[in-house]
């Protein structure tokens, strides 16, 4: 890789804007980026991996199953918008607070977003549960499916809350550097949900066969161990950073800890930092989900078998996505620091560095994709017209992850410089407009089917990947205070 040569390579980055200091090697910061990149790559490959395997295993009840747990995916995360947006403002502010060396300040930060998360997360999975039966419908629930998917929808909210807390506490350890903690937690999660999906969807070892209602118990069971597992690494001090938890904080070495902050409640300049941030990123993720809901609503029209066909290519897609998302995180991590010290250049480096990381796997995934598109396709299902599908879809996310995974690490980088409200009009232009009006289009008024559908979503990424680079390359997002 050319970034990994000469300091001239790295200069690259900057498009012959003059550097504010001593600029590290092209190799040093590479590496740099991997350490943090590597245990959040993973750490997002695993949990779309698990999504996969879910996938996978509920298969074996049916096409209907699949479809009926694929469209609870996008209520699900209208649900999670807020907890998502605050996360996202989490790891910005730590980043640019540890950066600027003010741990007091992160540690309060931390302590704002878990006391309103709590606070949220009962009266948001009350609702869930409550009004679960007329969103699913809105989702494009059919008869067939619309039993088992309220089932499952209510289960996955009951649990909604020890999902919640360990989002918050990894967002602020990853902004902090820290990405292993995040990793080893999720490995723990992943893990018992893997296991208890075996054991509770077709009752192996003596258990009982709960269909997919058995997927969702064995997706709050785990996300219950990820948290336990939080607060285990804690106390024993074998994780490499300090891991958070609602009940204590004991290492004292680490940026994060909860006993520099002087007292425990709310202060105006952690709660303006978060509300500046993540009242646009939350517009972001409404605008986002809005958008996903309404275009997998349409695909939805078009059958049981069409619709389930999509959703083991969006799980083919998410594994994609892990890269990009895992480098994002790198992003927002040196992104921030490096704009807490006053240095936007070193922060135009990295996002170099990560974006080229990220055309690297998304060429390494093509070759995989193409190669190897009908056996990928065929571990989720066996019917005729579902894999009837498989071979252009397949197609399809081989030449739309080169966009994703790009437009992804672009949109780390301007989150990570406090650039949210762009983010957010992209999110709404390119996701809530034009990939449901392209889909709906392509779809029905063209007649092109679910071939129209993903055309619609290639379009949208064409879209994202525009508006994401030309702010990029802009250097507008290195000039926010957050």
């Amino acid at each position: 890789m050319a970034v990994a040569g000469s300091r001239w390579s790295v200069q690259r980055f900057l498009h012959h804007d003059p550097p504010l200091g001593e600029i590290p090697s092209g190799k040093e910061m590479l590496l740099k980026t991997l350490r943090i990149a590597w245990p959040s790559i993973l750490e997002s490959f695993l949990v779309a991996l698990v999504g996969v395997i879910d996938t996978v295993m509920v298969s074996s009840l049916g096409s209907y199953a699949i479809a009926a747990v694929g469209l609870t995916t996008q209520p699900k995360f209208i649900c999670l918008a807020i907890f998502i947006s605050m996360n996202v403002a989490v790891s910005a502010i730590v980043a640019r607070r540890k950066g600027e060396g003010d741990r007091e300040s992160a540690n309060s930060v931390l302590i704002q977003a878990l006391l309103i998360t709590l606070m949220l997360a009962v009266v948001v999975s009350l609702l869930a549960i409550v009004f679960a039966e007329p969103v699913l419908r809105l989702a494009g629930t059919a008869e067939d499916t619309h039993a088992p998917a309220v089932a499952y929808f209510r289960i996955i909210s009951g649990g909604m809350i020890f999902n919640v807390v360990s989002m918050v506490i990894n967002a602020a350890q990853r902004g902090a550097g820290n990405t292993k903690i995040a990793m080893r937690t999720n490995i723990v999660s992943n893990s018992v949900n893997i296991v208890c999906n075996y054991l509770l969807i077709n009752g192996h070892f003596g258990f009982p066969k709960l269909g997919v209602q058995g997927a969702a118990i064995a997706t709050v069971i785990a996300t219950f161990c990820g948290l336990m597992g939080h607060v285990t690494y804690a106390f024993i001090g074998t994780v490499a950073a300090c891991c958070m938890s609602i009940f204590s904080l004991t290492n004292h070495d680490r940026f994060l800890y909860f006993r520099v902050v002087k007292k425990i409640g709310f202060d105006k300049r952690s709660l303006e930092s978060l509300a500046n941030l993540g009242s646009s990123t939350l517009a972001e993720q409404i605008f986002l989900r809005i958008g996903f809901l309404t275009y997998s609503a349409i695909v939805a029209r078009l059958g049981t078998n069409a619709f389930a066909a999509h959703q083991v290519g969006m799980n083919i897609l998410s594994i994609s996505f892990s890269f990009g998302d895992g480098l994002s995180v790198a992003a927002v991590a040196l992104v921030g620091q490096s704009l807490g010290e006053k240095r936007p250049d070193l922060a135009k480096i990295y996002g170099g560095i990560c974006q080229r990381l990220g055309v690297c796997f998304a060429s390494i995934l093509c070759v995989i994709f193409l190669t190897c598109s009908s056996p990928i396709f065929r571990l989720f299902s066996d019917d005729a017209e579902v894999l009837g599908y498989g071979a252009f879809l397949m197609r399809m996310i081989s030449l739309i992850i080169f966009m994703q995974i790009t437009q992804v690490i672009y949109t780390g980088c301007l989150r990570g410089g406090g650039d949210t409200k762009f983010t957010a009009f992209v999110s709404l232009i390119s996701v809530a407009m034009i990939r449901p009006f392209s889909g709906w289009l392509f779809c029905y008024p063209l007649n092109m089917g679910l071939l129209g559908a993903w055309l619609g979503l290639t379009v949208d990424q064409l879209m994202r990947l525009t508006l994401s680079y030309l702010r990029f390359k802009s250097g507008k997002w290195t000039r926010y205070k957050i």
